[in-house]
This record gives C-alpha cells, structure tokens and sequence, in this order.
C-alpha cells in the first residue's frame, strides 16, 4: 500500500505530491512577491525582518536558506555578511530570485536546487539553516528536518517560520474567513491563479499545529527548541540547535 500525504484538503498519492506543488510554485513564481504584499498587508517583510534578527546572521558564517526562491530571506541575511545559499526545488522560483538579486547589485549569493529531502551537501557544511513558508510544502517533514539536522555542524541552529492556525478568539474566524474565501479570489485577480492560492490556504490548515511541528523538530535531533508566535500563532518562528 503506498504512502498518502495531504495535499490541500486532499489525501494524495505521496509520489505526486512534489510534481504537483512544483506545478503551483511555477504558476506563482513571476507574481509571487506581489502576492505576498497583497495578501498580508506588507506584513510578510516585517515578519522576515523579525526572523532574520533571530538568526543572528554573521559575517562569514555559512547559511543555507532552503525554499528560499525569491531570495527575501537570503538578501536579508547577505547584508549582515554572511555568506548564503539559496536552495529551492522549484527553478523558476530561483530564477525570479536570481533575476531580482541582479537587479538589486546583489552578489555572492550561491544558488542551487535542491529537494529538501534529499540534499546533495555534505553533512556538518552550515552553522545554520533557514525556511521560511515553505516546509508545509515539502512531501515528507521528517525527512526534511532530518537532512537539516544533518548538514548543519555541531553548534548550528535551525530556523523555521512558518503559518499556522491563530488561537486568538475573534480573529481565528477573521483569518478563516479571509484565507479560505478571500485568499483565492485576490490570487485570481493579481495572478490569474485561483486554484494555486486556495490550495496555499488548505495547506496552512493541514500543516501540525505547534506543539506537534516542535516535536518532530526535537525527533530530528534539535535541542533547545522553542516556538515564538505571532497573530495569536498565525505564524511561528521555530527554532533548534544541533549540540
């Protein structure tokens, strides 16, 4: 009997879970960004300036930002002088990334697809690892965060931010009403694509809730870990260390 994963609201067949969100990820790459301004008010670069200056980036220190397409995240952490790679499955994520880091003068990113799952780095290569959105995505969560364990050296830290559901009474039914009939309708005017962004506000709903996803961080190996909410738990900044 093959492995079923959630993919949205539906339970699919394991095996195409990546060719199916490698599929959303190509149809919102070029409007991404876009979409992410119009969906949180601008409140997405408030939420990465936040988890940036958690991890404490410093010069010279080797990062890897996984899922990191577009590049917000890496841009942000080059600054402090460290030295990034920006992995993603998806190329056309990357090449958005790629193109905007050229636009800006940005250089001395490395960028370089990868699954998650399965990274072609050696292991203890990073003092630290990134995510930002983008481990609901991922097919297998435990094996992610295992690869993560892995790569980073002893001493490293990991970095999760990621969406869940709020427990604030009052705005839990706001934030349902909004990402279930609005997110869609704005990701059909904007990008043309109602049904990648209806999938995108399924997917929160399936992710594990905090104490479930900081315990499958503390089964990969972390230690210290530690869930910082914002919105009521709208969106966590995880974090672990490899000791």
């Amino acid at each position: 009997m093959s492995d079923t994963v959630s993919f949205g609201y539906e339970d699919i067949d394991a095996s195409e879970k990546t060719g199916r969100v490698g599929e959303i990820f190509s149809s919102v790459a070029a409007k991404y960004d876009i979409m992410n301004d119009a969906m949180s008010g601008g409140m997405h670069r408030l939420w990465k300036d936040r988890f940036v200056k958690r991890v404490k980036p410093q010069p010279g220190e080797q990062i890897l930002d996984m899922a990191g397409g577009t590049g917000d995240i890496a841009f942000r952490m080059a600054e402090r002088g460290a030295s990034v790679t920006v992995s993603d499955i998806n190329q056309d994520m990357l090449d958005v990334g790629i193109e905007r880091a050229m636009d800006r003068g940005i250089d001395g990113l490395v960028w370089s697809r990868q699954n998650a799952e399965e990274l072609s780095f050696s292991s203890r290569t990073f003092d630290a690892y990134t995510i930002v959105f983008g481990i609901r995505n991922v097919t297998f969560i435990d094996k992610a965060l295992r690869e993560a364990h892995r790569v980073l050296k002893f001493g490293g830290r990991f970095y999760c931010m990621e969406f869940s559901q709020t427990d604030w009474p009052g705005f839990k039914e706001v934030y349902d009403l909004y990402s279930h009939q609005l997110m869609p309708k704005i990701g059909k005017a904007i990008a043309n694509d109602e049904d990648s962004y209806r999938y995108l506000a399924e997917s929160i709903r399936r992710f594990p809730k905090p104490p479930e996803f900081e315990a499958m961080i503390r089964n990969a190996g972390f230690e210290n870990t530690r869930v910082e909410k914002i919105l009521g738990g709208a969106v966590n900044i995880h974090s672990g260390w490899k000791v």
